[in-house]
């Protein structure tokens, strides 16, 4: 995967999740960043304008280190307005700032989405119905809600998609949410509609589930999932 190397003065943050085989219980520990100076941080905005030819989509995704501003996703989101889609997937403070800069999709998970809106209902109406509030007070065209092994809710401003989850027994869930938005993004690339990319996001996060450690779903184990 080519890769645009950034130095920093500090190393990167250490993430670990632990699998007791014993009791099937899942442990992460996720320990936070060293600081990210004011100069290292634009940097990595200038590394992102100078990319070319411009991709079809952004994806800006995870917490930020310590020492970067709030607004750094909606920075991205605005060094990017022509030529290319950002997709954030962030949440608390970052989500919000993202949200005023205008993006072209969130991909909340239930909890992080309940938090932005101020609920705490699933109901499906009631999600979709905040789902539409925030579509029209920012500039987005899409909200992804993963839900876990309950599937995942899409919402635009004519649409509201339900998948549904899939009888799969969960070993780890770590990556759940990277895998159903990666695998969404790749459909878009290859021209598919928002309906097609939900379905392509399930069939690739919910076999993730089903995968110990930090392996990923290849399509042969996406096989029974694959829309058609």
């Amino acid at each position: 995967m080519p890769s645009i190397v950034i130095p920093m003065a500090n190393d990167t943050r250490e993430d670990i999740t632990i699998f007791d085989e014993t009791t099937r219980e899942q442990f992460r520990l996720v320990f936070p960043g060293a600081p990210l100076s004011d100069m290292e941080s634009q940097e990595c905005l200038a590394a992102i304008a100078r990319v070319t030819p411009r991709p079809a989509f952004i994806i800006a995704s995870g917490s930020l280190p310590a020492g970067v501003s709030h607004d750094f996703y909606g920075r991205v989101a605005q060094a990017l307005k022509t030529g290319s889609k950002v997709i954030v997937d962030t949440s608390g403070p970052f989500l919000k700032a993202a949200l005023e800069a205008g993006v072209y999709l969130i991909k909340p998970n239930l909890r992080e989405f309940q938090e932005l809106v101020g609920i705490t209902s699933t109901d499906e109406a009631t999600l979709v119905e905040a789902g539409r509030r925030l579509l029209d007070r920012y500039r987005i065209e899409a909200i992804a809600l993963s839900m876990g092994l309950d599937g995942a809710l899409l919402v635009t401003r004519d649409r509201a998609l339900r998948a549904n989850g899939l009888p799969v027994e969960a070993v780890s869930v770590s990556g759940a949410g990277d895998s159903f938005l990666a695998a969404m993004v790749w459909s878009l690339v290859n021209g598919n509609s928002l309906e097609i990319a939900l379905r392509y996001g399930i069939a690739g996060a919910l076999p993730r589930c089903s995968i110990p450690g930090q392996s990923f779903a290849a399509p042969r184990t996406s096989t029974a999932l694959h829309p058609r």
